[in-house]
C-alpha cells in the first residue's frame, strides 16, 4: 500500500501544474459551498435573534406575525394602539419584571422613528442576549434628544451633535415634517445586524411633544406650540403601539399571556417572540431555499468540472498506464492508483477551500457587518457543513474512479502504440 501511495504521489507531482488547476477548482467550490451555507445559516440566526431576552410582546389584538412585524421589524402599522393605562396595569402585574413601551408612526428620511423609555437601552437584547452598545455618545435624557442606529448614522453621515427633524408618517417623502421641533443626536448605537440599526430612537415624552399641536395626523389650523413651551404641558403618553415585557420567572409566561388576552379594559394579545419568529420565517424563508438551491448547483458544477478535468488528463496518461501494466501492474492496481490519486487531490482541495473560507470569514466579516448588517462568526462547523465536506470528499473520490474505469477498458497495445 505504501508503494502505491508513493507511486500515486510521484505521478501527481509529475503532473503538478495540471492537478494544481484541478485542486484550485475543488478549493473554490468548497469555498463557495461553505460560504453560501454559512451565509444561509447566519441569515436565519440573525433573523431569529432580532430580539432576545424578551419574554412577551404585547399589543392590540391582531395576528402574531403582524404584531412582530411592526414592533420588532418596523414593517407595517398597528391595527390599534394600547392605552397607557393598560401599560401601567401590565407593569403592575406580580409576574412582570419590566415593561418597555414602544411607540411608532413617525419617520426620518425613510428610517423608522421609535419612541420609548431609557429602560429600552437597559433591557433590549438581541443575538445571544447581547445588550445594545453605544459606539459614541449617550442614551437620550433631554426632551429633544435622539439616538440613531448604526445604519442611519452611516448612510446619512450623522454624528453626535447633529440636528435632525422628524416627519409624520412613514416613507421617504417627508411631506409633513415637525420642523419647528428639531432633535439633537446625542448617541450612535453600534451595529447589531437587526432593525435597531435602521431606527431613530427618541423618548415617549418627545413623541407627545411634537404632536401637541397636531390632530388626526395633521397640524391644528391656527395652533402652533413652540418647542420652548411644550414642557408646560403634560407629556405623559396617552397610548403606545406595543410593549416588550420581561418576566420575573419564565415559567409564568403562559399565565401572563392568558392574563393579557383576557384583560377586560381593551382587547390585547401577547406573543412569544421565538414562536412568532418561527412563524414569520416560514413565510419569508423562500430566500433560504434559494440559497440551498444555489449551494446544490455550485456543488454540481464543481463536480462536473472535476470529472471533465480528470477525464481530459487521462488521454495524456495512456502511455504511463500502459507502461505500468507492462511491468506487471494489474488492472486492480491501476484502478487503485487512480482512485488514490483522486482522493489525495480532492482532500487537498477541500482542505485548501476550508482554509480559504476561514480566512474569508475572518477578513470580510467586519466589512459585511458594517455594509450589510450581516454578522458572520468563526465557529465550529454545523452538521450541514460537515455533511457538505463529506459529500465533496466522497463525490471527488467517486469522480476519480471514472478515469480508472476507462483505463480498465483500454488495451495494453493502445497505450504502447506510437501515434501517427
Amino acid at each position: 500500500m505504501s508503494a502505491l501511495v508513493g507511486i500515486a504521489w510521484r505521478s501527481a507531482w509529475n503532473r503538478r501544474f495540471t492537478l494544481a488547476l484541478t485542486l484550485l477548482s475543488i478549493a473554490l467550490s468548497t469555498f463557495l459551498l461553505l460560504g453560501v451555507e454559512r451565509i444561509r445559516t447566519e441569515l436565519r440566526q440573525n433573523f431569529s435573534s432580532s430580539v432576545s431576552g424578551t419574554d412577551l410582546i404585547v399589543g392590540a389584538r391582531t395576528g402574531s406575525t403582524q404584531l412582530l412585524l411592526y414592533s420588532v421589524f418596523r414593517i407595517g402599522a398597528a391595527t390599534n394602539n394600547v392605552s397607557w393605562k393598560s401599560v401601567q396595569a401590565l407593569a403592575a402585574h406580580k409576574g412582570v419584571d419590566w415593561v418597555v413601551p414602544l411607540s411608532l408612526g413617525d419617520s426620518h428620511r425613510g428610517f423608522a422613528v421609535l419612541a420609548t423609555t431609557p429602560e429600552y437601552f437597559e433591557h433590549f437584547r438581541y443575538g445571544n442576549r447581547q445588550p445594545l452598545v453605544l459606539r459614541e455618545g449617550k442614551p437620550f435624557s433631554e426632551l429633544f434628544d435622539a439616538v440613531v442606529g448604526a445604519e442611519v448614522a452611516d448612510q446619512l453621515g450623522y454624528h453626535v451633535g447633529r440636528k435632525i427633524t422628524l416627519a409624520h408618517g412613514s416613507g421617504e417623502l417627508n411631506l409633513a415634517e415637525h420642523a419647528d421641533k428639531p432633535f439633537t443626536v446625542v448617541g450612535v448605537l453600534a451595529r447589531t445586524g437587526t432593525p435597531v440599526d435602521r431606527t431613530v430612537h427618541i423618548g415617549l415624552n418627545a413623541m407627545e411633544a411634537i404632536h401637541l399641536d397636531w390632530i388626526g395626523g395633521a397640524p391644528m389650523p391656527g395652533v402652533k406650540i413652540p418647542a420652548e413651551q411644550v414642557r408646560k404641558f403634560d407629556l405623559t403618553p396617552k397610548n403606545v403601539t406595543a410593549a416588550l415585557v420581561g418576566l420575573k420567572n419564565r415559567a409564568a409566561v403562559f399565565s401572563v399571556q392568558r392574563w393579557v388576552s383576557t384583560y377586560p379594559d381593551e382587547p390585547l394579545m401577547a406573543v412569544l417572540p421565538g414562536v412568532a419568529l418561527d412563524e414569520l420565517w416560514r413565510v419569508v424563508g423562500v430566500g433560504e431555499n434559494a440559497l440551498m438551491l444555489m449551494s446544490a448547483l455550485v456543488a454540481l458544477v464543481s463536480l462536473a468540472g472535476l470529472v471533465s478535468v480528470v477525464l481530459a488528463g487521462l488521454n495524456e496518461r495512456r502511455r504511463e498506464l500502459a507502461v505500468l501494466r507492462a511491468v506487471g501492474a494489474s488492472l486492480r492496481h491501476v484502478l487503485a492508483l487512480l482512485a488514490l490519486e483522486g482522493a489525495i487531490v480532492t482532500l487537498l482541495g477541500v482542505l485548501l477551500g476550508v482554509l480559504m473560507a476561514v480566512l474569508g470569514i475572518a477578513l470580510l466579516s467586519p466589512w459585511l457587518q458594517s455594509q450589510f448588517g450581516l454578522a458572520l462568526h468563526l465557529s465550529q462547523p454545523t452538521l450541514n457543513e460537515w455533511a457538505l465536506l463529506a459529500a465533496l470528499l466522497l463525490s471527488g473520490w467517486l469522480a476519480s474512479l471514472l478515469p480508472g474505469i476507462r483505463a480498465y477498458r483500454l488495451s495494453l497495445a493502445d497505450g504502447l502504440s506510437p501515434r501517427i
